[in-house]
């Protein structure tokens, strides 16, 4: 068991955003923290809220990272292997290049056996993790608590600093 001073040790999370390439950080490590017995809380914020909806639907936003890589998840292997050159230019004006970069993204996922973003954030919720939605957020993009799935909690600032005070490792995703 991970221990300090006699407690659990504890760590606590700020997912702030809801690309599927961002959705993944704040799952694996609280589920993977979880299973090193460790109290885990993340505060799901802003454009992170909407992992907790209970139809996740996450997309790859290429143009806002120019060095993400572009391999086909599919074809010969020489195929695979290549990495393709996609100007912004191209990724942020060609009409349905983000559900095409959505779609390799999964699929390359798939292939390589990476669980999805619901599998993970069912072994979370498992796992005990406490996964807090931010009220403020909520209001301001006029979600409402039946949007969201079961076993969240649901709270301000306050409610996450209260248990991110005592917390070990805390990190801003």
């Amino acid at each position: 068991m991970s221990e300090t001073n006699g407690q659990p040790k504890r760590m606590a999370l700020i997912a702030s955003k809801g690309t599927l390439d961002w959705a993944y950080p704040p799952f694996i490590l609280a589920s993977t923290a979880a299973a090193m017995e460790m109290e885990v809380g993340i505060f799901f914020t802003f454009y992170g809220l909407t992992l907790l909806k209970k139809n996740i639907e996450a997309k790859v936003a290429p143009h806002t990272n120019p060095a993400m890589p572009m391999k086909m998840p599919f074809g010969p292997q020489g195929f695979q292997n290549f990495e393709w050159p996609m100007p912004n230019l191209l990724m942020g004006n060609m009409p349905g290049f983000e559900t095409v970069a959505t779609s390799l993204m999964k699929k390359t996922f798939k292939n390589k056996g990476v669980a999805t973003i619901e599998e993970l954030r069912d072994i979370c919720l498992e796992s005990d993790v406490k996964m807090i939605g931010c009220s403020m957020t909520m209001d301001v993009f006029g979600f409402t608590r039946d949007d969201f799935i079961e076993g969240i909690d649901v709270g301000g600032a306050a409610t996450f600093l209260e248990f991110a005070a005592g917390a070990d490792i805390q990190l801003f995703i």
